[in-house]
């Protein structure tokens, strides 16, 4: 494993499939889980089914994870098995208690384990791209790209390093973290690899794929906890936002936090 992943297998495979009150860590840490969010975050996730097939034999989840939301699960409900690969033997472990015998489990890295050319009929790859090292993603994306058969889509949730006056806000609160000193479950966050490459560094893959560009949601879990109250003004403001969204796509896709990166294979 390279530093990236190293830092993201200690991650999985120590704490962050833990499950306390229904919620696991990583939930707990990177989403917002608050009521009057709930509406809001559901139907993002549900953006992600406009681009998956409507049938298929192959579907491939890379990063599964443990499928831990019912939208994940639906994702994969028209295709005969769903290819589940992830760093962490536990996530599998709960993957497969969730999908059974609908799901094929592979455990180990992405990069390592082998997949045949033109077998599946949607890959997915749902906030782990960003995670892996920065000179790896382009080798990752494309070896998606070569595992799925033409005229059929990689979805890829990514984040987008630019976010107009967010950016500048995670500045100021960050050093604001470190003058008052960060608890270890907030160092446990930064534990994790990221890197984001601007958006218009998906331009490189239209060799082998049409791109587009969507939104999935515009701000990440921190930023909506210390936005939006949670309350019916907060549902109201999600409302307003998730409208914009739709009536705006291409501008909050080139300036908003979490993109939707559709890279249909060319035929």
């Amino acid at each position: 494993m390279d530093n990236a992943e190293e830092k993201v297998s200690k991650f999985y495979n120590t704490v962050g499939w833990e499950t306390i009150d229904g919620f696991t860590e990583d939930a707990r840490k990177f989403e917002d889980l608050r009521k009057h969010s709930e509406k809001y975050v559901r139907k993002c996730r549900e953006r992600i089914f406009r681009h998956i097939p409507d049938h298929g034999a192959y579907i491939l989840d890379m990063a599964s994870g443990p499928i831990q939301w019912p939208e994940y699960v639906d994702y994969s409900k028209n295709f005969e098995k769903r290819y589940c690969v992830d760093l962490s033997s536990k996530a599998l472990e709960m993957a497969k208690r969730r999908i059974g015998d609908h799901g094929v489990f592979l455990h180990g890295s992405f990069f390592d384990i082998p997949l045949q050319e033109n077998f599946f009929d949607c890959a997915l790859s749902i906030h782990t791209i960003y995670h892996m090292d920065k000179d790896k993603q382009e080798i990752a994306v494309r070896k998606l790209l070569h595992v799925t058969k033409p005229g059929k889509p990689v979805i890829i949730l990514y984040n987008n390093p630019r976010v107009l006056f967010i950016t500048t806000a995670q500045r100021i609160f960050s050093r604001v973290k470190r003058i008052l000193k960060k608890s270890n479950d907030e160092q446990a966050d930064n534990s994790l690899y990221v890197h984001a490459h601007p958006i218009q560094w998906w331009n490189r893959f239209t060799d082998i794929a049409d791109v587009k560009i969507f939104p999935c949601r515009s701000f990440g879990a921190n930023i909506h906890r210390r936005l939006i109250p949670d309350n019916r003004i907060g549902s109201m403001m999600l409302d307003v936002l998730f409208n914009l969204e739709e009536s705006f796509p291409n501008f909050f896709a080139k300036h908003f936090q979490h993109p939707m990166i559709v890279l249909t294979k060319k035929k």
